[in-house]
């Protein structure tokens, strides 16, 4: 007699083992399908319990009285006026989101290889990971909002990118450094994507002053294309006008610290490396205010461990899927490229030499697994799959 099926959660709990939990950070909509999740009567007590624990934190933080309950059952925003609150309630939702996953349906966090988080998600991963309480990591950036979201609106951001070239690092950050050095407005890498896209932030012109001097160091085929939001300035030296970096690091000093879990492996996007298997929490953290995010070093490693799925935790996530799907559709359209058999010429035509990824591939074969990778944005797997 045949073996039943599978459900879908004995096969996440088989696939765990070889999985990456990825956590969102802030966005400009940070609701997700909050207010979905909230109308399942058994994930509700989950989500209740962190977002008092997040309103709590704002109440603390600021002494006025916040209530994310409420922003979730009627579906309201917190534009960057309430930036603490879309704050407290991205990581509150994260951390409901693993409760729910472990204590309705069995499959647990600590038993993954694998874990980094976005800006605000490298702090739930270190709340996830037992490194620090849940509460102390929501205090740092949750007290610093109001300094973040002043800064924020003279500051926007700058998507620097090439389609075939890769972009040298060294000399973004000095055309940065020389434009900052005119006194009229901070400017410098938020993160780094990949080797052909940043992300950049600046003060004032500072952004248009970069597009027309770009190209006296950068390959004309660098584009830059600016976004009309406004973004908190973190992981940029922006910051340093409020002196939140020492700020972060004197309620850092509170923290207490923690064993931690021995897995997973939590990878740090302030350093580019696995910086808490060596460092001791706080000082990693110290980092992570005013560094830029190192996105691609996490994603270039998912890759060398040979993670099989990756699991994107919180509402709503984007940029950590999104940085995935454009590299697997760009190893397979530069494999296309090099291996031509069964391949109209029009089709051919109409592929783009990307350089920056064929230089890359000899030294990085890993890169080549990016199409075979699996996906799991946890949100819509928990709908999918709510208990009736």
């Amino acid at each position: 007699m045949a073996s039943p099926p599978l459900t879908a959660a004995e096969q996440l709990r088989q696939t765990v083992p070889r999985s990456a939990f990825a956590f969102r950070g802030y966005n400009i909509t940070n609701l997700g399908r909050t207010p979905e999740l909230w109308q399942v009567d058994a994930y509700r007590p989950f989500l209740q319990r962190w977002l008092e624990v997040g309103s709590d934190v704002c109440h603390q933080a600021h002494g006025q009285r916040s209530d994310l309950v409420a922003r979730v059952v009627g579906k309201l925003e917190a534009d960057l006026e309430h930036y603490a609150e879309a704050v407290a309630l991205v990581m509150a939702v994260e951390l409901a989101q693993l409760d729910m996953l472990a204590e309705i349906h069995g499959v647990e966090y600590s038993q993954a290889p694998l874990a980094y988080g976005y800006s605000l998600g490298e702090l739930t991963a270190t709340a996830a990971n037992q490194m620090v309480s849940a509460a102390e990591a929501m205090q740092v950036p949750v007290t610093l909002a109001t300094d973040c979201a002043v800064l924020a609106h003279d500051v926007k951001m700058g998507i620097l990118f090439s389609r075939t070239e890769a972009i040298d690092e060294a000399k973004i950050i000095h055309l940065c450094e020389e434009l900052t050095a005119e006194q009229n407005g901070v400017i410098g890498i938020s993160a780094v994507l990949s080797p052909n896209t940043y992300l950049v932030l600046g003060q004032h012109d500072s952004l248009a002053r970069l597009k027309s001097t770009m190209h006296d160091i950068l390959p004309a085929t660098v584009l830059l294309k600016r976004d009309s939001n406004l973004w908190p300035p973190m992981h940029t030296p922006i910051v340093r006008q409020r002196h939140i970096p020492d700020r972060a690091s004197v309620l850092m000093e509170a923290m207490s610290p923690e064993p931690g879990l021995e897995k997973p492996v939590l990878f740090s996007l302030a350093t580019g490396d696995t910086s808490y298997q060596k460092e001791p929490a706080r000082e990693v953290l110290r980092r992570w205010v005013d560094h830029p995010q190192r996105l691609w070093d996490a994603v270039a490693y998912t890759l060398k461990e040979d993670i099989k799925l990756v699991i994107h935790v919180g509402p709503g996530p984007n940029v950590i899927p999104a940085t995935f799907q454009r590299l697997s559709e760009n190893v397979c359209q530069q494999l296309a490229r090099m291996s031509l058999g069964g391949i109209s010429m029009r089709a051919v035509s109409n592929l783009v030499n990307r350089r920056w990824l064929a230089n890359l591939l000899p030294q990085r074969a890993s890169l080549l697994r990016a199409p075979n990778v699996q996906h799991v944005i946890l949100e819509d797997w928990l709908l999918e799959n709510a208990p009736s």
